[in-house]
């Protein structure tokens, strides 16, 4: 049977708070507790982010006081040698590590939310979860799907899986931006099997040994920001693997890396809610000390209005984070959209917090921490987040590819195009905050009129209006932050309430504005114009401009067969 879910229902003009409030009872016992101020204490004590920041690189023995707390094991079950703590706990540990270093919030989570475990844990046997799991504990996993030739659209895949003569596989490719590629010792890599009178063939997941004879790192990737990060391209040939080691039913691979990217999407969000919280301390904290025309900054309307805007976004992250995570602990919700909705919410919106914050320092905010620091002034890295925030609206789904994935998933929805459902009544208890759930009850039955309205103009060419479809994934995305915001304030009460008031009074004009654009745009116009551009209408616009890019192809053409230079994988002891 299947379970119910909040953020399909709202695509569908329903706003189901009964399915969010109350929240569950998932919060953190006394272990979860114990764990989170033993890593509390270990990223305060022993890591240096500064450090991490210069040498771009994650010292050995960080990662390996990570591994002795249980850190890559927050969420696998005891009987693996896992901690066994919930979903809520590991969401709270990433925000405590990212904090102290961009880097490490990445390494987590790229082996627990997205790496060996969760597609074990799914689809593994029994044979396969005896085996594999219990090394999860100290042994770091990544995930390989991306190719220089694909990105959100895997179909392009090139790498290849060929049945052997002994029941087994063998694989050839080159994987791009494998984040803890270069340090993992197990890889879940996709790969294409042709069909064959044995099996069906099709897009299918693997699990191998990085220091199995073939595989080579051979680049390891630089990046505007998360200094620090493992990324890298990772080359097979001729890597033999047992049928073993296939997660899953041959053709079932993209299952497999959708089901454990739904599983993994709240990691973003929980980093971009303690991003938001830490900009709000040094929002609040600099806006008091800073004088101009004889009053502190922050009682200037134009910087009083960015710093309600940080605060107001910084409680609404956490609420999405934790209305989101005790409900995927509890399992009665399918919470699919929600996560994808709070990915996408969160990175967009903490990105624009980062950018008021720098706005907020000023050409301090434009200077690294080192430099302040050097020059007698407290070195508060603004920049350093500015840079590591930016990737979060491009991977684990772009906004784009999200909006495309969430109006598809809307638009599958066989119900009643002229079927418009009627606002109902919030439910008693949330005060102040009934006013803002009223609004997004009707707006949400508004908006599913919206999407209606589009299929009956465009028929089956709606799917590709990616503007319209945007804006309405983008209203739904706001009505479930501001549901959440409701949900998560009356639970905790107290002054929470003023927030969340605070963040639905801002969301609703954000709304608006959206709705408004569904109908008055310039999309049309857009796409004329932007055709022109790629045909060379335009060229002559271009010019007496230099081009500082380094000469080679857009995309590059991975050429088949062995490594040609050194393998750069680096091994962390065990």
């Amino acid at each position: 049977m299947s379970r119910p879910s909040f953020g399909s229902e709202l695509l569908r003009g329903r706003l189901r708070v009964d399915l969010l409030d109350p929240l569950p009872e998932t919060g953190l016992d006394a272990d979860a507790e114990a764990f989170l101020a033993r890593l509390r204490a270990f990223c305060t004590d022993k890591v240096d982010g500064r450090l991490i920041e210069r040498e771009d690189r994650i010292p050995d023995e960080v990662v390996d006081g990570l591994r002795d707390l249980g850190a890559f094991a927050v969420k696998l079950p005891r009987e693996y040698g896992g901690l066994g703590l919930s979903g809520v706990c590991y969401h709270r540990a990433l925000m405590i590590v990212s904090s102290a270093h961009s880097s490490l919030g990445e390494l987590l989570a790229a082996h627990q939310a997205i790496g060996l475990i969760q597609p074990l844990r799914l689809f593994g046997t029994d044979a396969q979860k005896r085996e594999l799991l219990p090394r999860c504990v100290r042994e770091i996993s990544a995930f390989a799907l991306t190719e220089p030739d694909i990105g959100n659209d895997p179909f392009r895949m090139r790498t290849t899986a060929t049945p052997t003569d002994d029941g087994g596989y063998r694989l050839d490719g080159v994987k791009l931006w494998t984040t803890n590629g270069t340090i993992a010792h197990l890889i879940v890599v996709m790969a294409l099997v042709p069909p064959s009178e044995s099996g069906p063939g099709g897009m299918s997941a693997f699990v191998v040994e990085t220091d199995a004879p073939g595989v080579t790192v051979e680049h390891r990737s630089s990046f505007l920001g998360l200094r620090g990060l493992e990324n890298g391209v990772v080359r097979l040939h001729d890597v033999r693997v047992p049928a073993s080691r296939r997660i899953g039913p041959e053709g079932q691979g993209l299952q497999v890396a959708l089901a454990a990217q739904d599983t993994g999407r709240l990691s973003m969000p929980a980093v971009c809610a303690a991003a938001a919280k830490w900009s709000l301390k040094i929002a609040r904290e600099w806006s008091g000390v800073r004088v101009q025309w004889d009053r502190p900054i922050g009682e200037h309307e134009a910087v009083a209005g960015k710093i309600a805007y940080i605060a107001a976004t910084a409680f609404a992250l956490e609420a999405m984070v934790e209305v989101s995570g005790r409900h995927a602990d509890a399992g009665l919700l399918d919470t699919h959209t929600e996560a994808e909705l709070a990915k996408l919410f969160a990175s967009e919106q903490a990105w624009r917090v980062a950018d008021e914050l720098m706005q907020i320092r000023g050409g301090r905010g434009y200077e690294t921490a080192e430099s302040a620091a050097a020059r007698g002034e407290r070195g508060v890295p603004v920049e350093q987040l500015f840079r590591d925030l930016r990737i979060g609206r491009i991977f684990d789904g772009s906004s784009e590819a999200l909006r495309v994935f969430v109006a598809t998933d809307a638009l599958a929805d066989e119900a009643d195009p002229a079927d418009r459902p009627t606002p109902g009544t919030p439910p008693p208890g949330f005060g102040v905050l009934a006013g803002h759930l009223s609004f997004a009850d009707a707006t949400g039955a508004e908006l599913a009129g919206h999407l209606a309205d589009g299929r009956r103009r465009w028929g089956e060419a709606v799917a590709q209006r990616q503007l319209f479809l945007g804006r309405v994934v983008d209203v739904a995305a706001e009505l479930y932050a501001m549901t959440a915001a409701c949900v998560y304030a009356r639970a905790l009460g107290g002054t929470a309430v003023e927030l969340a008031d605070a963040f639905c009074r801002q969301s609703r004009q954000r709304v608006a504005e959206l709705c408004r654009r569904l109908w008055d745009n310039t999309d049309g116009d857009d796409v004329a114009v932007a055709r022109r551009v790629l045909d060379g209408g335009f060229t002559w616009l271009e010019e007496g401009v230099l081009d500082a890019s380094i000469e080679g192809p857009w995309i590059a053409e991975p050429a088949p067969g062995p490594a040609t230079g050194p393998n750069l994988h680096r091994t962390i002891r065990r």
